[in-house]
């Protein structure tokens, strides 16, 4: 990499590491927030899908909003509202004697923002970095994203010692003075960008990639939003159990570290090795971690010793960091970039409506016995694995001069 890319790439990488601090931070002390408002757990449950959700619904928009516009001058005012929302929450809570509408309504403002931020992210990183070091740094982007989960549940726990409310200023005291600087720091490539005029000719470009490359692009889709899904719906499980236990906030932070810090590590050295490689070996990548994904969640379905216990739910986090890097580059490899914010950002909604989904259905599915609702688990990743060996052609989705690299 360049000496003159290192400062933006840098703030480039905090963009996925601010963004997940949105849930994850807040994950410890939602029943901190529970008994503070006394509201019911789904109540303060809503926090968390109050902001994914929205998020989720913005992401396209964002995408085409880029594609037109450019990434830089969407990301920056996404990063700023997306502090703003914070700022409002902690306002609230801090002034408000019943403030618990006036934060669902604040979360959901600071998922509109959040819309506009990692996706696009990521898609500039496509625009920027070519060939094979494209891999690298979309792995760099995904442990940054994955260094947000170690910490912020630490980081939550922590700032609760202060208050229950204190994640929501750290919010805007982070994400601000990000938004600015990439504004004034961060360059990018013009090509491609603002090439579709209207919108019917955007999205008629956009059916026209998923004509020629839909089937491996939502099989890609679905192995990301799979394996975001079962994280973060195994995570809430067993922060939940641990609570019933009578575990410490900061203790359940440091035990949920763990599949994170894996899934982290794993996507930075993932990228690292898929960039001196031959880009055929993606798909290998892709269905080698959904395959440890499920063996880990098969294994969670018997009653281990806790050691062993710990040991599958690093092996889910390791399968998780395969998977990730190996599908955000052929994701935004597979298109221009004239059309990559739109098919990163759907990507996108896939991704955000996995980890907004996982929670509450694992909420409901913990009344099955321990076997069945991890077998089940098990089982829908088995079935993504096949539709990855299967419907992943990765000399159709990848441009030739990516094909001979090694």
């Amino acid at each position: 990499m360049q000496a003159s890319m290192r400062l933006p790439f840098a703030l480039l990488c905090t963009v996925p590491f601010i963004m997940v601090l949105g849930n994850s931070m807040l994950v410890p002390l939602l029943p901190k927030m529970k008994e503070a408002m006394a509201v019911s757990l789904f109540q303060v449950s809503l926090f968390i899908t109050g902001f994914s959700l929205p998020a989720g619904i913005t992401i396209p928009f964002a995408g085409f909003l880029s594609d037109r516009f450019g990434r830089k001058i969407i990301m920056a005012p996404a990063l700023i509202l997306y502090g703003t929302g914070g700022l409002l929450a902690g306002t609230a809570a801090l002034l408000a004697a019943q403030p618990y509408y006036l934060i669902l309504g604040s979360r959901i403002l600071q998922g509109i923002g959040a819309g506009g931020t990692y996706q696009l992210a990521m898609a500039l990183v496509g625009d920027i970095f070519q060939s094979n070091e494209r891999a690298k740094a979309l792995g760099l982007l995904e442990a940054s994203n994955g260094l947000g989960k170690v910490i912020s549940p630490i980081a939550g726990a922590l700032l609760g010692l202060i208050t229950w409310f204190a994640p929501f200023f750290a919010y805007g005291f982070l994400a601000i003075p990000v938004g600015i600087a990439i504004w004034l720091i961060v360059r990018e490539p013009k090509q491609g960008i603002g090439q579709h005029r209207t919108i019917a000719s955007y999205f008629g470009s956009l059916k026209q990639i998923f004509k020629e490359k839909g089937t491996g692009l939502l099989a890609c889709f679905l192995a990301g939003m799979t394996v975001l899904f079962l994280l973060f719906g195994v995570l809430s499980l067993v922060a939940d159990s641990l609570e019933a236990k009578g575990w410490e906030g900061i203790k359940i932070g440091l035990l949920l570290a763990l599949p994170v810090g894996s899934m982290a590590l794993t996507s930075y050295l993932c990228g690292s090795y898929l960039q001196k490689k031959s880009a055929r070996i993606l798909k290998l990548t892709l269905v080698a971690g959904l395959g440890l994904v499920a063996g880990a969640l098969l294994l969670m379905g018997f009653r281990l010793p806790i050691y062993l216990f710990l040991i599958a739910l690093i092996l889910l986090g390791v399968g998780t960091g395969s998977v990730l890097p190996a599908v955000n580059t052929l994701i935004t490899s597979s298109t221009s970039a004239s059309q990559r914010g739109g098919i990163t950002c759907l990507y996108g909604s896939m991704r955000f409506l996995g980890v907004a989904l996982g929670p509450p259905v694992f909420g409901l599915a913990a009344t099955l016995e321990n076997l069945t609702l991890f077998g089940l688990a098990a089982a829908l990743t088995f079935a993504v694995t096949l539709l990855a060996a299967f419907l992943v052609h990765v000399r159709e989705m990848l441009p030739p001069d990516l094909l001979t690299q090694t």
